[in-house]
């Protein structure tokens, strides 16, 4: 009997049925998972903190390239004589040894890479069209950021196992009494003269790369070139190097403003948000360059943007994270400072603690006095003959001459060479007679005076911590001698002086707090830390307020010069005004926007060229609009406001422009432009430097 006319097996039934409710589901799955990502907002503030960890990941690889390059000058200078014996079996051995041993974290690329892969996938499968268009171009660009920044990360970690290697890491205190003494007076002077012929015409790069920061926050603009930055790091890497008397944090905090400044514009930001992402690519710097993640964070927060808000947290603190993470690899997972035992001996040694503060604000008094000094003085700008007859010559001379002196003050101090924190260590373990420290204070500020203010490049932040830590240890010593039942050792004093001299120059006591309370690694010390940042930052705050010229500050110049004195009469278009004319309107008006009537005849609010981009190529749209249909209202400001309330209006509404109403509807309307106040600003701060003065608060000048 033949039985292949009867059905099949039940069980065999099933698998097919199976198998296409898998398919129909799985295809519904799909197309959900589809439409979801193409209802996905990513609005501004969610996407700041992953542009904020991409800007700390690239802030601590330019810590790293600079530390490399610091690395590469100073093993020209120490160990040129040893290049012959550099391609030896035994130091190709100890090559290959170095690199299986460095910290190449592969965990970075197995997190990177499938993150930015897949924003990559995501930012395909999302369809174009409306706000998804910008969602696409952030999503890709962050991406493609990430997946530079890793394929930059691993060979920089090669660079510094074989820097480690040919002798271009060396201990200072040791290496520094085997130098020539000719080559003591030669390096830092050649050193000077290469920076100056680097920076001679580029004078914009000048300065000591946190006050420019500062400025652009604080004005608004945001823009800090990233050439600019490169070239900076190029610059300092040469000075310290070679020996000049200068630190590593201000080029890394300009480096990381620029390329945050670069990323943000090309996001698309707005200003307030290109603020935060300036402060998280100059915090991350800080947080790489001392290895203190919480300390950057408030750097930022404290220096930068001078606030404390919820909403810059977040990315703020995950790029100070990332530049950390990035530094420790490319760099030392060691902290700055050797872990030190501290306690507070009597309650009676907070006022001994109370008098290192004040002598903290004394000394950063004297070192933001001397420094602008010694800028004048080379800049032509002194009394007597030797002033002027520098003024006139170029920057490369004055440049070298600065690193000669430099090396000069070497053979009274080796503190004075480079960036000087080896001796840090040893100010804390104390470890330095008393003649030493009192020596080493005053020579590393004479000498960081000279070669910034001569044309070398660098930052404050270093020396300035050298230097408190070289008086904490004199203070301390002198304190212990005469009261030894009473105080601690004088290594304590050394960490607070650190400090207390990082608070007073910078005005920021939360920052000079958190910096050594993290490098320090004792809680105990957190006590002796509040009272003398707080002191010495509020002293050397009030004795430069009190004795500087007083230069009118931005801030000043808008708030006393009212909106009538730079608006731009416009007559306003009426709100029945056809799109064609209106486009002629726009098209020839000098702002691009004009002010614009509602239907009662008063002034609703302007429109600007921008808003033409969807409409001007419909021919059909023209019958069909007018004024008031794309008009944006605003608020109509008073001739007699004032522009720091125009600016803070700006903002507010995110616009560049804001009409201006008639007085008593006597006069035509007017427009103020964020574009005209740049300018008054600009001509305000070029007759001050014509006349020597600083275009900033003395506060800011002397970062």
């Amino acid at each position: 009997m033949n039985n292949s006319d009867e059905p099949p097996p039940a069980h065999e039934q099933r698998v097919p049925a199976l198998i296409a409710w898998v398919k129909q589901n799985l295809s519904r799955l799909i197309y959900f998972l589809l439409g979801a990502s193409n209802r996905i907002r990513l609005p501004t503030p969610s996407v700041l903190p992953i542009a904020g960890a991409v800007v700390g990941l690239y802030s601590g690889l330019a810590a790293g390239i600079f530390s490399n390059l610091i690395g590469v000058m100073s093993g020209i200078t120490f160990s040129a004589a040893e290049l012959a014996a550099a391609l030896k079996p035994q130091r190709l051995r100890t090559l290959m040894e170095s690199l299986a041993s460095a910290r190449w974290h592969l965990e970075y690329a197995l997190v990177g890479v499938p993150l930015a892969l897949g924003a990559l996938l995501l930012a395909r499968i999302i369809e174009p069209g409306g706000p998804r268009d910008e969602v696409k171009r952030r999503l890709r660009l962050l991406a493609l950021l990430t997946l530079g920044g890793l394929s930059l990360y691993y060979p920089l970690v090669g660079l510094a196992a074989i820097n480690a290697v040919f002798g271009h890491a060396h201990n200072l205190p040791a290496a520094l009494p085997h130098l020539p003494w000719w080559l003591v007076l030669l390096a830092p002077t050649l050193g000077g003269l290469a920076v100056g012929r680097l920076l001679r015409d580029r004078p914009e790069t000048h300065g000591h790369g946190l006050p420019e920061v500062v400025r652009a926050v604080k004005s608004g603009a945001n823009v800090v070139p990233a050439d600019r930055g490169l070239l900076k790091l190029i610059a300092s890497a040469i000075t310290i190097g070679s020996g000049g008397s200068a630190g590593r944090e201000g080029p890394i905090v300009y480096g990381g403003a620029a390329f945050a400044s670069s990323v943000g514009r090309v996001l698309g930001f707005s200003r307030r948000e290109l603020s935060i992402l300036l402060a998280c690519g100059a915090g991350a710097g800080i947080s790489a360059s001392f290895n203190a993640p919480i300390a950057g964070a408030v750097f930022a927060m404290e220096i930068i943007l001078r606030e404390f808000e919820l909403r810059v947290f977040s990315p703020i603190i995950l790029a100070s994270v990332a530049g950390t993470l990035v530094s420790r690899g490319v760099l030392d997972e060691a902290p700055m400072l050797n872990r030190v035992n501290y306690e507070l001996v009597s309650g009676a040694e907070v006022f001994a603690y109370a008098a290192l503060g004040i002598a903290c604000g004394l000394l950063a008094f004297a070192f933001v006095k001397m420094l602008h000094g010694v800028e004048h003085f080379f800049q032509g700008r002194g009394g007597g003959r030797l002033s002027p007859w520098l003024g006139r010559k170029p920057l490369p001379m004055r440049a070298a001459l600065g690193g000669l002196c430099t090396g000069v003050l070497v053979f009274l101090s080796p503190t004075v060479w480079g960036s000087g924190h080896d001796f840090i260590n040893l100010a804390a373990a104390g470890q330095l007679p008393f003649i030493f420290l009192v020596t080493a204070c005053v020579l590393k500020l004479v000498a960081t005076s000279i070669t910034i203010g001569s044309g070398g490049s660098g930052g404050t932040f270093f020396p300035a911590a050298v230097i408190g830590a070289m008086a904490g240890g004199a203070f301390g010593t002198l304190v212990h001698y005469f009261f030894p039942l009473a105080t601690g050792p004088s290594g304590a004093y050394a960490i607070v002086g650190m400090g207390g001299a990082v608070a007073a120059l910078t005005r920021g006591p939360l920052t000079g707090m958190m910096m050594l309370y993290e490098l320090s690694g004792s809680h105990d010390i957190i006590l002796p830390l509040m009272v003398t940042c707080t002191i010495a930052s509020a002293l050397c705050h009030y004795l430069i307020e009190r004795t500087s010229t007083k230069v009118v500050s931005d801030e000043d110049l808008l708030t006393g010069t009212q909106v009538r004195t730079l608006m731009t009469q416009v007559a306003a278009v009426p709100a029945g005004t056809p799109l064609r004319a209106l486009t002629d309107q726009l098209l020839t008006s000098e702002a691009g926007t004009l002010p614009v009537l509602d239907t009662m005849g008063n002034l609703y609010g302007t429109v600007q060229v921008e808003q033409l981009r969807e409409v001007w190529r419909d021919e059909s749209m023209y019958p069909l609009l007018v004024a008031s249909d794309l008009a944006r209202k605003l608020p109509a400001l008073a001739p007699d406001t004032d522009l720091a309330h125009a600016l803070q209006l700006m903002d507010q509404e995110d616009v560049d422009a804001l009409p201006v109403a008639p007085v008593l509807g006597l006069a035509p309307c007017g427009l103020i432009t964020r574009a005209s106040v740049r300018r008054f600003l600009f001509a305000q701060h070029a007759r001050e430097h014509a006349s020597g003065d600083y275009p900033v608060t003395p506060s800011e000048a002397t970062h």
